[in-house]
This record gives structure tokens, sequence and C-alpha cells, in this order.
């Protein structure tokens, strides 16, 4: 099956009830673009590789690295150098970036999810690294936060709508009630890479609103899920609903659970990604698996 034939998979009328059954169950509604400024075009992509660094998960894989409940992702190959998060401690995601070869210093901008401090807690060690970086954060967040970061030399660049950061590489804009949360949507050769920290609105939701913004296929869906406890037969109906939205491959960590893990294998089949601390992945890895029949 050809790249641009993978993700037309038609959504039958119980996976499209699925869909917006778990919408409701959630309490989450994506909401209308409008008013949050000018939405990008999202017609940039990322030139040439990317590569994807799990640099902070507590699920294993590079047993040279270190797990800790948290997550954060380094993207590289992009117009700047991006962190997505920084995890919960500072001197273990340094610790696990000099593990992998990677340095700190070079790290331009860095996204935020959302305030959590698995998600947040590195950044004042790593701050002391860095120089110029710009920090994405949602506009929600509270102001001692971004005062404290811009007394540390810090640019801020409050998130409300949709945003391109650099060419190929955009936020969803803040979604959900209460807990605002972004996700980070990378542009590529072989569709968009949606990357998580918590989907706290809902992993369907934000894929949806992936799609809405991009127009275009998903090739990949990784991070965190947030579907830890949940009962099994309904991580099932989520897993078959990224399916209906066309996600082609996915790779859940952090707090998706391993039972949820588990289902996603098994509906994903050979599109499914075991991610862990020290898990890297690159487009081509990424295209090959786009190439597998289920």
């Amino acid at each position: 099956m050809g790249l641009q034939g993978w993700y037309l998979t038609p959504l039958t009328d119980t996976m499209t009830r699925s869909i917006l059954l778990l919408a409701l169950a959630m309490g989450v509604i994506l909401g209308p673009l409008e008013g949050r400024g000018e939405v990008p075009s999202f017609g940039g992509a990322v030139k040439g590789g990317l590569t994807l660094s799990v640099i902070y998960d507590n699920n294993p894989y590079d047993p040279r690295l270190s797990t800790a409940w948290g997550f954060s992702c380094l993207i590289e190959g992009a117009g700047l150098k991006v962190l997505f998060d920084t995890g919960g401690d500072g001197p273990l995601l340094l610790s696990n970036m000099e593990a992998l070869g990677l340095r700190a210093e070079g790290i331009e901008a860095v996204v935020f999810s959302h305030i959590h401090g698995d998600h947040t807690g590195g950044l004042q060690v790593l701050l002391r690294r860095l120089q110029g970086v710009t920090l994405y954060l949602p506009q929600s967040f509270p102001q001692g936060f971004k005062d404290r970061v811009r007394l540390h030399g810090a640019r801020v660049r409050e998130v409300r709508g949709p945003l391109e950061i650099c060419p190929g590489v955009y936020s969803t804009g803040e979604m959900g009630r209460g807990l605002k949360e972004q996700a980070l949507l990378l542009r590529t050769r072989v569709g968009t890479i949606l990357i998580t920290g918590c989907a706290h609105p809902g992993v369907v939701q934000m894929v949806a609103r992936a799609r809405e913004l991009t127009g275009g296929p998903i090739s990949l869906v990784m991070g965190g899920f947030h579907l830890l406890g949940l009962p099994q037969a309904e991580v099932r109906e989520i897993a078959r609903a990224l399916r209906g939205l066309g996600v082609c491959c996915v790779g859940p960590c952090h707090c998706s659970g391993q039972e949820a893990r588990r289902v996603f294998r098994e509906e994903f089949g050979p599109r499914f990604i075991e991610v862990g601390v020290g898990r890297r992945i690159g487009l081509k890895e990424i295209e090959g698996m786009v190439r597998r029949r289920r």
C-alpha cells in the first residue's frame, strides 16, 4: 500500500458512534478555532531526516538510561532543536541525554504540554545549560511560572491557539476543560506525527484536532495517552477509534499503562512501536512501518 492510501480507512457507523460517545463521555469538546488568533496554514514540512529521542519516561527501553515517572522527547532534524516536556527531575534528564550522546546546550525551543511537575520539573536545572531558549507554554500556565523562567533568561511564548514553532513543527493550541494541554505536530514526508504529553483532553480528541488542523494523514501518535486504570473494553474502543481516524502507527508510553499498551499492540500489530526511555525513532523507521500491511 502506498503512502497516500493507508490513511483512507472509512469510518464505519460503529466507529463513528464510538468516537462521538468517547468525546461525550470524556467531557471534552474540540471547540471552534475562532478567537484564537491567526491559524497557521500547516503547509510547511520538516525537510530531510528527523529523529525523536525519548529521554525521560517511566517505561524502560535502553538499559543505559534510568526510568522515572514523567515524559520528555527531543526532536532533532527540524529547523530548531526542540525539547517537548522536561520530565520531573533535571539531573536525571541530563544524565539520560548524556547516556545517548546528546547535548542539552543545543536546545533552542522547549515546548510544555501542561503544567504538571512530571513534565516541567526538569526545567530549572536545564535552564542553567541553555542560552536564548524560547519556552512555548500554554497560556493558562500560572503567571508565577512565567515570571520565574524569564528571570533565568528564557523567552516565553504563550500559546492559546494553533501555532507554528518552526517550519514543519506546530502546536495544536490549548485543548481541554480545566487543565489545559497542547500537543506537538510534526509535518513530514510520511504524514503528520502527533506527540502528546499526557493527553488529558483525550487522545481521540487530540488526534481529531490534528486531523482538523492538518487535513492529512497521521502517521504516528506517541507519548502519554492517559489510559492508566481504564477498563480494557474502553481502551480497545479508543484504540479502534484512532484506527478509524486514520492513525497508522502508535507508540503509547508514560501514563498509558501496561494494559493499554498490550491492547494497542494487539490492535495495531506490526504498526505498534515499543516506546520507553532511550527509544530513538527516525523517519525511515516510520516510513517502513507505514508501508507494512497489517
